[in-house]
């Protein structure tokens, strides 16, 4: 099942999958994570939180129209494979559909690119490392 979470709701699962486990949970905030318009989602398996992903009102580059930025999007490794991270974007751009956003991009972990290629996106950076995370690229998807 899906829900809107708090920011807090995320914290523990961005600072195992992404940080592995190296940061405060403070630290795991982002800038945005509570300026209007941002939202967070998370996919349960049953009781448990296993796969969320952070939403923020983020323009990029000279893209027109309204842009977002997807961040912290991370799913518990026993829980990969099974099409939760797949369901919670989905659910998340039909969301910002409603809501006449224009597209969605993110800076994407070299590691994952795979994942976001087959939901849709398009690589349009060349690849640039991010210090202690690794390589990424900026991906886009086009909403409407």
């Amino acid at each position: 099942m899906i829900r809107f979470i708090t920011v807090e709701d995320t914290l523990p699962i961005r600072n195992d999958i992404l940080r592995e486990g190296k940061l405060t949970l403070d630290e795991c905030r982002f800038p945005n994570d509570k300026i209007p318009g941002a939202f967070h989602l998370g996919y349960y398996d049953e009781d448990e939180l296993v796969c969320i992903a952070s939403f923020h009102p983020q323009n990029y580059g000279e893209f027109n129209g309204t842009g977002y930025q997807l961040r912290g999007m991370a799913t518990i490794e026993k829980y990969r494979g099974k099409g939760f991270g797949n369901q919670l974007l989905n659910l998340g751009i039909v969301y910002l559909r409603g809501q006449k956003i224009n597209y969605l991009w993110c800076n994407a972990r070299k590691k994952v690119l795979h994942f976001y290629l087959n939901m849709g996106f398009e690589v349009i950076s060349r690849e640039f490392d991010v210090p202690v995370i690794g390589p990424h690229a900026v991906l886009y998807l086009k909403i409407q």
